[in-house]
């Protein structure tokens, strides 16, 4: 009786002395069928009060931490993929495969041909940046100038520091890929040529011109090119989209359909009108203006005289 009573005892102590198994598939399961989760929503489905058992599990499973949203959420790497810039989002949510908002800042920076302004990095992250680069600047891991009352943020190092200024000065004369010393003109007849010949071009050429130039300038193209030419940022990434996809309309600028068909009438009054002639105009500030003005035909003009 007594030899019972002891073993018991040790069997009964030896149950509660056993710690909780907590299965970390089951947070995988999880994060499958949802993406991501939070921690809160992680403890309910594992089944525990405390954080640090949830990560220990979420180690086992290699987890991903998101760079918005302040790191609130977790997914695993078998679900995301990746962008050609390293990010991935669900649910506006943003996860990147450089790590965090720091790590992620600092690669963007160190791998763009002109640096970057902390708006142009904002649109690009989805996420606010300003205070992020204040440290990575203090922690001399980026470097930043000012050009033209904006701080721009380059690499640390003087090498390619100098070289991501000196594209960023070309690129913000004038946002092509050619520069004015190659054809022996000054920036601003260089600038006044290209907006000459946009000025020439029907609505989809122009979109297409913007597209394929903001191509070939990179990270920060579409609003570099939106600025110079004066088109909304969405044009031009719509453009070079469609250059992408080959989707482009041969001959005419709508969709067949998409506008009215000319009468014969019409066709015949127009026939031999005269084209619109062109002129450039500079104002003050520098910029260029292309000015329409129709050819009054000569018998309207010898009309006034009787």
């Amino acid at each position: 009786m007594l030899q019972f009573s002891l073993f018991h005892a040790i069997s009964v102590n030896s149950n509660i002395m056993r710690p909780t198994s907590f299965d970390p598939s089951v947070l995988r399961q999880h994060l499958r069928r949802n993406k991501i989760a939070d921690l809160p929503e992680l403890k309910r489905v594992l089944g525990t009060d405390t954080d640090l058992t949830v990560f220990r599990k979420l180690k086992q499973l290699h987890y991903l931490v998101s760079y918005t949203h302040r790191g609130r959420f977790y997914t695993l790497p078998e679900i995301v993929h990746f962008d050609d810039r390293g990010l991935w989002s669900h649910e506006g949510v943003w996860f990147s495969r450089h790590g965090t908002l720091l790590a992620t800042l600092e690669t963007f920076v160190n791998q763009s041909a002109n640096g970057y302004y902390a708006h142009a990095l904002a649109d690009a992250l989805h996420a606010e940046v300003q205070q992020p680069l204040r440290h990575l600047v203090e922690q001399q891991r980026l470097a930043r100038m000012e050009v033209e009352g904006q701080f721009l943020y380059t690499a640390s190092e003087s090498v390619p520091r100098r070289k991501q200024w000196l594209a960023r000065r070309s690129a913000q004369a004038v946002p092509v890929a050619v520069h004015s010393a190659d054809l022996q003109a000054s920036s601003d007849e260089l600038k006044a040529a290209i907006l000459l010949f946009y000025g020439l071009l029907d609505e989809q050429q122009r979109r297409l011109f913007a597209g394929l130039e903001s191509i070939r300038l990179g990270h920060g193209g579409d609003t570099l090119l939106g600025d110079f030419l004066g088109l909304d940022v969405h044009t031009v990434a719509r453009g070079r989209q469609q250059l992408l996809d080959h989707h482009v309309i041969s001959g005419r600028s709508r969709r067949t359909g998409g506008a009215r068909t000319p009468t014969k009438k019409n066709a015949r009054h127009n026939r031999g009108s005269p084209l619109p002639a062109r002129t450039l105009v500079i104002d003050p500030q520098g910029i260029a203006h292309v000015l329409e003005q129709p050819i009054v035909p000569r018998n309207r003009q010898l009309s006034h005289l009787h």
